[in-house]
């Protein structure tokens, strides 16, 4: 995704799925599958069904999105 076209929303897991991914429904109702980039392996800490995370999507696929870890939650 390039940074000029992506965006920010927050959501709440529903579902935690196998390979880094996991099911998110935002704000507006809609779910998209969520994964964690590059060689992290391991969802934020305090991922579970339920808690709040961040994603970062590309207005191009909405159906989709990337999980991003914030410093301070690290």
């Amino acid at each position: 995704m390039a940074r000029e076209d992506a965006f920010k929303v927050e959501g709440t897991i529903v579902e935690i799925l196998s390979n880094k991914t996991c099911q998110v429904e935002l704000a507006n109702g809609h779910r998209v599958l969520a994964f964690v980039p590059g060689r992290h392996g391991l969802l934020p800490p305090g991922s579970r069904p339920g808690g709040k995370i961040r994603l970062q999507m590309s207005s191009y696929d909405l159906s989709m999105g990337r999980i991003i870890v914030e410093k301070e939650t690290i």
